[in-house]
């Protein structure tokens, strides 16, 4: 873990939003019990993985079934403190891509998600926070997709200009993705 609060200390926030959420999520790590673990029901870790295309100009996304809107990748951390590897992870299994590199092994990004109470495998899940980190990875678009069934239906690359015509969850896509297609262009 101390290589992530290290790598959180010394990240740049890019606006506003990641700068209160840098804050949160250091006193977060510092003081809760298991933050690395589900079992914490009002917050844990994740991470995320922002996929793009060679030309900067599409993104990897999964329709995420929960959601029911077009979504980055990504999971829980589940006792992991290597975020990175999670995002790597996560987005491997949640669409199939293998030939994946990372654009850097540092955080891309850094934002406290909201997760509404939902239904997952028969059990409610509590209204809880994410408190997430995003890294940046570039994709062959050519790779094969696929789903996976119990958390997606559908796997593409969408143009980045084109998000918001997919994404149905308003918060996210002016607050969250419009910041991480303006980012992975400058990079």
């Amino acid at each position: 873990m101390e290589k992530l609060l290290k790598q959180l200390r010394e990240y740049r926030p890019y606006n506003e939003q990641e700068e209160r959420d840098q804050k949160n999520i250091l006193k977060f790590l510092t003081t809760a019990e298991t933050p690395f673990l589900r079992d914490n029901e009002l917050c844990h870790m994740t991470a995320s993985a922002w996929v793009v295309n060679k030309e900067r100009t599409k993104v990897l996304m999964a329709y995420h079934n929960i959601y029911n809107s077009w979504s980055w990748t990504g999971g829980h951390a589940d006792g992991e403190t290597d975020l990175y590897s999670v995002a790597l992870r996560e987005v491997r299994e949640e669409t199939g891509v293998q030939n994946i590199r990372p654009i850097s092994e540092e955080i891309f990004s850094i934002e406290t998600l909201i997760v509404e109470g939902h239904e997952k495998r028969g059990k409610y899940v509590t209204c809880h926070l994410h408190m997430n980190v995003t890294y940046l990875f570039e994709a062959d678009e050519t790779d094969d997709l696929q789903i996976k069934p119990d958390e997606n239906s559908k796997v593409g690359w969408i143009p980045a200009d084109e998000l918001e015509a997919y994404v149905t969850e308003p918060w996210m896509m002016s607050r969250i993705y419009s910041k991480l297609v303006e980012k992975s262009r400058n990079r």
